[in-house]
């Protein structure tokens, strides 16, 4: 049984790694894909970017996980303007498509793909909870890193890791982040654990399938 699932993990790799790249689209989704946002130059989401990211050829700045229940296809994630919600893939690639940032599909190996039921149960579970705009961890709202790392982490998927809001081109704390903070009347989390939409998609447990078309 040990080398059949050697060679049913094999085929998965090389069946997925050939859409690498390219597009895919929505009836191409499975239960427990991960969706991933592109991030933009400016604002709040160039500022987590700056900070985060670990591949100069890709950069996002959000996330969310697919949930396929009959027909319907939704995604659920920790929204900055509606807190942790289910959502309608079309309303969700609507809003995202506006500011034309790319949607690309991320997809557990085997045998990380056993986590996904309990990772949906979960995420159900944290629903309807507030956004974390201080992005330190706690059990009352949810940014949207945090909220997945969260529906995964029974089975240990990702990992949390000191944040860092230092800026590697100028090696100080990112000027957006220090005003970020301050209107907050909290000094700068560096260092508390957490985590991010870029180390997630660097995770070797992902394999990437490609852009998102609906």
């Amino acid at each position: 049984m040990k080398s059949l699932d050697i060679i049913l993990s094999g085929i998965f790799l090389f069946l997925t790694q050939l859409t690498i790249g390219q597009q895919t689209h929505s009836t191409n989704l499975i239960n427990g894909d991960l969706i991933f946002v592109g991030a933009e130059q400016k604002n709040l989401s160039g500022a987590i970017n700056r900070v985060t990211q670990r591949d100069t050829n890709s950069s996002f700045d959000h996330i969310g996980i697919i949930e396929i229940n009959k027909d319907s296809i939704f995604v659920l994630h920790a929204s900055s303007k509606s807190g942790t919600i289910r959502e309608k893939i079309q309303d969700f690639f609507k809003t995202q498509k506006n500011g034309r940032n790319d949607l690309v599909i991320f997809r557990l190996k085997q045998p990380y793909d056993k986590s996904i039921p309990i990772a949906i149960t979960a995420a159900k579970q944290m629903l309807g909870k507030p956004y974390n705009w201080s992005y330190i961890l706690n059990e009352n709202s949810y940014y949207c890193s945090d909220f997945i790392e969260r529906a995964f982490r029974s089975y240990h998927i990702f990992q949390l890791e000191p944040m860092t809001f230092i800026n590697p081109t100028t090696g100080k704390t990112d000027d957006f982040w220090i005003n970020f903070y301050h209107k907050q009347g909290i000094e700068v989390p560096e260092g508390k654990s957490g985590c991010n939409p870029n180390g997630l998609a660097a995770s070797d447990k992902l394999v990437k399938i490609g852009n998102l078309m609906l």
